[in-house]
């Protein structure tokens, strides 16, 4: 995405002035914030593309900041931080940032990590998943968005988790298009996001199975080799 806007948050001025300084000269636009507060008073007026939040921070903790903003936005978050503990990693990724550098780090691979969500996300067809409150018909299932009841062709509701659910919802909004584990990952993000591939993985083994699909030779919810999934079903929106 080119000329992308570039919020850069870290109470470090020296980092901050930095990184804006190097994503400057590569073309980006940036404006710089301190602390939360200033974070969210730029979100609140100005139209920003990517956020580069460092985990520690005065008062609110990038933790809660990105938690905070997953909720109310799918804004993609590049998370940094000084602790090496594996632990912040995996605590960032689960409440939905969308990649993660330790410090200290080369700019060439911020960069390159920056660009990479970019390019994921500008080649996703939408963040956005279908209506939901809709209804929705497809291979003899029906999927009620307002109950988020899966009842299968013979009249049996089956049970499908929050997970489940919005996997779910992602393929009937995207009927007959191939989507790699990266947009899946992307689109059917929620509370329970995880960001490693075989979550993904088994999260669509599990639906298959919720919805009678046979794992070695399904016809619903189909494998593309090196590509990803794809539903082959039509859909009818009610």
């Amino acid at each position: 995405m080119d000329n992308a806007h570039i919020l850069v948050v870290d109470d470090d001025r020296e980092i901050r002035l930095l990184v804006g300084d190097y994503l400057k000269k590569n073309g980006y636009r940036i404006t710089l914030a301190a602390d939360g507060r200033q974070m969210r008073e730029i979100l609140a007026t100005s139209g920003i593309d990517l956020v580069i939040l460092d985990l520690m921070l005065p008062g609110e903790d990038g933790l809660v900041l990105c938690r905070d903003l997953r909720a109310r936005s799918d804004l993609p978050v590049l998370m940094l931080t000084a602790r090496g503990d594996p632990i912040d990693r995996v605590l960032g990724l689960e409440m939905g940032a969308d990649d993660y550098l330790a410090k200290p780090f080369e700019p060439r691979e911020l960069l390159a990590r920056l660009r990479n969500i970019l390019r994921r996300l500008h080649a996703l067809p939408s963040r956005g998943v279908a209506h939901q409150a809709g209804r929705w018909r497809f291979a003899g299932w029906r999927l009620d968005g307002r109950t988020r009841q899966l009842t299968s062709p013979q009249g049996v509701v089956v049970a499908l988790s929050g997970a489940e659910y919005r996997l779910l919802q992602v393929f009937l909004a995207h009927p007959n298009r191939v989507l790699s584990r990266d947009q899946l990952m992307d689109l059917a993000r929620g509370k329970e996001a995880d960001p490693f591939d075989r979550s993904i993985d088994l999260r669509v083994s599990r639906l298959r199975q919720k919805l009678g699909d046979n794992a070695r030779a399904p016809d619903l919810i189909k494998t593309q080799r090196n590509e990803g999934y794809v539903l082959a079903a039509a859909v009818e929106a009610e």
